[in-house]
C-alpha cells in the first residue's frame, strides 16, 4: 500500500515527435490534476507510462527492450502499474504488438488517456478514487515545464494515407481543434511568458475551421490555416511563430502569403520524401517533382531568404539508383538548408507493405542515406558562411559553461559568450562572427 503521507509518483518516458512530448504534457496535466508528481526514477513510481512511436521498426524495438527490465522492476515491485499509449498502441488494430509487453498493464491508444483516472482507480484504489473523466482529451491543460517555448496540437490525425506511413492507423482520421481554443491556449501561453509558439498537426496547413465564426472580420484569408496564423499573430506578448509540418498539396497561395506575416519565423521545413515523381507516386504523396520545385519557387518568391528543411525518405520500394539521383538533384536546386533523412523501414499494416516489395538492400540504403548527408553537411556549412557579418534574432533557451545558446529565427543555433541566465527567454541580436555547419557564432549587440 502507498504510504498516506506521501504523494503518489509517475515516471513518464516519451519517444518520437513533437505530437508526442504534446500529448505527453496533457498526460502529465491529468496525472498532476489526480495528486500525482513526476519523478525520474523508475524505482521510485507507482506508475511508468511509455509514450511510443511507430513510425519506424527501431522505435518499438526500443519499447521490447525495456520488457525486459520491467519484468524484473515488477518483481521487486508487484503493485508497480506500467502503461504504454502512443502510437504503437493505436495501430496495433489485432493485438500482435501488445503480446511482446507482458509486464503492461494499461495499454491504449493516445485520445484514451481521458480514462486513465478510472484505470489506476481500478488498479489501485490507493492511488486514485477521481471519477471526473475529460471526454476529449484536447482539453486537458498541458503540465509543461517554464519555458520562453510551447508547443500548441492543432490537429491530430491524417487523411493522407503515404503508402510508409502508419499515421492514419495509429492516430486515425483528421481532426481538428476548436479556432477558439487555439486561440485561448496561445493567449493563455503568451500571460505566462511564452514568446515562441509552434503549431502541431500531422499536416497541419491542411487544418480546417469547425468554427470559423471564430475569426475576426478583419481577417483577410479564406484558406482557414492562413486564417488561424494570421489570428495567432494578433495575440499580444507572442513574438515568434513556427509551425510543422505541412503537406506540399496543402501550400495554398494564401498559406504561403502568410510566410510573409511579422512574427512567422524565417524558416519553412516542408517534407518532400524523394525527388522523383515516380517514387512519389508509389508513395502516395499526391504531388509530382515539378508541383514541389513550383512550391519551393513561390516560397522564396514571397519570402526571400527564408532557411528551408525537408524529410526525405531514401531506399523506398522499388527505388532505383536514377530515382535516387532525382532526389540529390533536387536537394539541390532547393538549396535546403537541413533535411532529416531516414531509410526506408517496412511498417507492417501500411498500404507499402501490401504493395511493395522491399527490394533496396540496407547496404545500399545506408549508402543513399551517408550521400545524402554528406551533401546536406557541405551545404549547410556553405549556406551558413553567408551570416557572417549580419545580425541574427536569438532566443535564448540556455545558458552553460560560459555561452548562451538559442535558435535564429532561421532555426539555426546560434552561440554568444555570456554566464547570464537572465538570458534564458529572452529575444537578443546576435552578429555572426564564425559559422560552423551546424551552428553560428558570433556576440551580442549591447
Amino acid at each position: 500500500m502507498l504510504d498516506a503521507t506521501r504523494a503518489p509518483k509517475y515516471q513518464l518516458i516519451t519517444y518520437g515527435c513533437q505530437m508526442n512530448k504534446n500529448d505527453s504534457e496533457r498526460i502529465g496535466g491529468l496525472l498532476s490534476a489526480l495528486g500525482f508528481v513526476e519523478t525520474a526514477s523508475e524505482r521510485e513510481a507507482d506508475l511508468i507510462i511509455l509514450n511510443t512511436c511507430s513510425v519506424r521498426q527501431s522505435a518499438e524495438e526500443r519499447i521490447y527492450g525495456k520488457m525486459k527490465d520491467y519484468i524484473r522492476l515488477k518483481k521487486d515491485k508487484p503493485e508497480l502499474i506500467i502503461a504504454v499509449t502512443g502510437c504503437m498502441a493505436g495501430r496495433d488494430k489485432d493485438g500482435e504488438l501488445r503480446k511482446r509487453l507482458a509486464p503492461v498493464d494499461l495499454y491504449f491508444p493516445t485520445p484514451q488517456m481521458v480514462e486513465l483516472p478510472k484505470w489506476i482507480a481500478g488498479l489501485r484504489p490507493d492511488l486514485a478514487n477521481s471519477a471526473d473523466l475529460v471526454e476529449d482529451y484536447l482539453k486537458i491543460m498541458p503540465r509543461r515545464v517554464p519555458s520562453a517555448q510551447a508547443f500548441v496540437t492543432i490537429q491530430i490525425g491524417c487523411n493522407k494515407f503515404c503508402t510508409y506511413c502508419v499515421v492514419p492507423y495509429a492516430r486515425g482520421l483528421e481532426q481538428n481543434r476548436p479556432v477558439a481554443d487555439i486561440l485561448a491556449e496561445v493567449r493563455d501561453l503568451a500571460a505566462h511568458g511564452v514568446v515562441e509558439v509552434t503549431l502541431l498537426g500531422q499536416t497541419v496547413n491542411s487544418f480546417k475551421a469547425k468554427d470559423p465564426e471564430s475569426f475576426s472580420s478583419q481577417n483577410p484569408y479564406k484558406d482557414a490555416f492562413a486564417a488561424l496564423l494570421w489570428e495567432v499573430n494578433t495575440i499580444e506578448g507572442v513574438q515568434r511563430i513556427h509551425w510543422t509540418a505541412p503537406h506540399p498539396i496543402s501550400m495554398t497561395d494564401e498559406v504561403i502569403d502568410a510566410l510573409a506575416l511579422p512574427k512567422q519565423v524565417n524558416y519553412l521545413h516542408l517534407p518532400v520524401q524523394s525527388g522523383s515523381t515516380k517514387v512519389l507516386f508509389q508513395m502516395n504523396r499526391k504531388y509530382t517533382r515539378e508541383n514541389f520545385l513550383n512550391i519551393i519557387k513561390k516560397v522564396t518568391a514571397k519570402r526571400p531568404g527564408i532557411a528551408l528543411g525537408t524529410d526525405i525518405i531514401v531506399g523506398f520500394s522499388g527505388e532505383t539508383e536514377a530515382q535516387f539521383e532525382e532526389t540529390v538533384s533536387l536537394y539541390r536546386t532547393c538549396d535546403f538548408d537541413i533535411s532529416y533523412t531516414a531509410q526506408y523501414s517496412p511498417r507492417s499494416g501500411t498500404l507499402g507493405v501490401k504493395l511493395y516489395q522491399d527490394d533496396v538492400s540496407r547496404e545500399e540504403k545506408k549508402r543513399r542515406w551517408q550521400v545524402l548527408q554528406t551533401l546536406m553537411r557541405n551545404m549547410a556549412k556553405r549556406k551558413n558562411q553567408a551570416y557572417i557579418g549580419k545580425t541574427v534574432s536569438v532566443l535564448v533557451d540556455k545558458v552553460e559553461n560560459g555561452f548562451a545558446y538559442g535558435n535564429s529565427r532561421e532555426m539555426k543555433l546560434t552561440r554568444f559568450s555570456s554566464t547570464d541566465v537572465s538570458f534564458v527567454g529572452k529575444i537578443v541580436d546576435v552578429v555572426v562572427e564564425q559559422a560552423l555547419e551546424w551552428q553560428l557564432i558570433g556576440k551580442m549587440v549591447l
